[in-house]
């Protein structure tokens, strides 16, 4: 018979399994669940056109030649020649630099601090892959 004056025992330990392998579960399989909502965005007025800006082609041949939007030129009038060349370009305009890629790195160094000299800051070296 029970007694009033007894407390009784919980085990707790079967309760704590469960929720330890909900929790493990959730854990594995929350970073795998995407949400998707679908949104109605407006329509834009294709009255304005957008404008290609006009990029800066540099290619640095692996004989010391520097071709500037395909005129070429020596690695040692580089800077001199660009300070000619960006007379009158805005300085947002792109530069896109294609080294040899068995130039030494302080060539295309000073490529880069030539083109920084003038104001041009933005500045991509482009790569194959």
């Amino acid at each position: 018979m029970y007694s009033f004056e007894q407390k009784p025992d919980l085990n707790i330990t079967p309760l704590v399994d469960v929720m330890l392998v909900l929790l493990a579960i959730m854990m594995v399989t929350a970073p795998v669940i995407e949400y998707e909502e679908s949104i109605n965005l407006p329509k834009g007025s294709r009255s304005k056109t957008i404008t290609q800006s006009k990029k800066i082609d540099i290619q640095m041949l692996k004989d010391n030649e520097v071709l500037i939007n395909k005129d070429k030129i020596k690695l040692q009038n580089f800077a001199d020649s660009f300070v000619l060349f960006a007379k009158g370009k805005s300085r947002d305009t792109p530069v896109h630099i294609r080294a040899d890629k068995n130039l030494k790195y302080s060539s295309v160094m000073e490529v880069l601090r030539g083109i920084k000299e003038v104001g041009f800051l933005k500045v991509s070296l482009i790569t194959n892959e």
